[in-house]
């Protein structure tokens, strides 16, 4: 099997959707997975979520960047951060999944290493990938944290990188349920908790799979 180069969108807890998911894009070692960001909140299972993603690192070569939900949780933890702002967007939902009892050491070492392994962002041949977007005009090593994990596309889209390379994001939800590509940008954040579907897609063949949180397939 040739090597493949497949960004997945945001999971948000959906821990049934991203079994079904892996299970058929059947990761190979050859093949580089990129995941964008927001795996946990909102949806009922975030800590199995990390769980699988940490099981992924045995099956492939994969990259995961950090989302705004992980800064978020991240800062709550560190005791850097009010709690109220992460428990208003989905905190609840990861609480629950720990069985939270009220101590803030609640995430197990194997999973606090990996929120704490996070990248900014990752760098490919022709495309480049981060959570939410972009400064067009600024290097990616020097965007600014805000930028790559929160900006929303409902805002304002960027224009191209200088990199003249082609932007893979999340964050901004298509509620639609459908890729959003504006062929110097592609956001796959297709709203799998909302109703919509956890999408991934190989950059290199255009091969896309879609599942529901029910872990429903839809045929492209």
């Amino acid at each position: 099997m040739s090597e493949r180069l497949i960004a997945v969108g945001d999971i948000h807890g959906c821990k049934t959707a991203l079994d079904r998911l892996l299970d058929s894009i059947q990761p190979a070692a050859n093949d580089t997975i990129v995941t964008l960001g927001d795996y946990i909140d909102r949806g009922p299972d975030s800590r199995g979520v990390i769980d699988r993603l940490i099981q992924l690192r045995s099956e492939t070569h994969y990259i995961a960047l950090m989302g705004n939900h992980e800064e978020m949780m991240l800062n709550v933890v560190q005791h850097d951060y009010p709690h109220e702002s992460w428990l208003r967007f989905g905190g609840v939902d990861t609480l629950d999944s720990y069985d939270f009892g009220g101590n803030l050491d609640f995430l197990p070492e194997e999973h606090l290493e990996f929120f704490q392994s996070l990248q900014d962002f990752f760098e490919h041949d022709r495309h480049f990938f981060a959570h939410a977007a972009y400064a067009p005009k600024i290097p990616l090593d020097e965007q600014s944290a805000d930028m790559l994990r929160w900006h929303s596309l409902d805002d304002v889209v960027p224009s191209p990188h200088l990199s003249g390379k082609v932007a893979v994001v999340g964050h901004t939800a298509n509620t639609n349920g459908e890729i959003l590509d504006l062929g110097h940008l592609i956001c796959i954040d297709t709203y799998c908790y909302g109703g919509g579907w956890l999408t991934a897609l190989d950059l290199l063949s255009g091969q896309k799979w879609q599942v529901s949180k029910e872990g429903i397939i839809r045929n492209p």
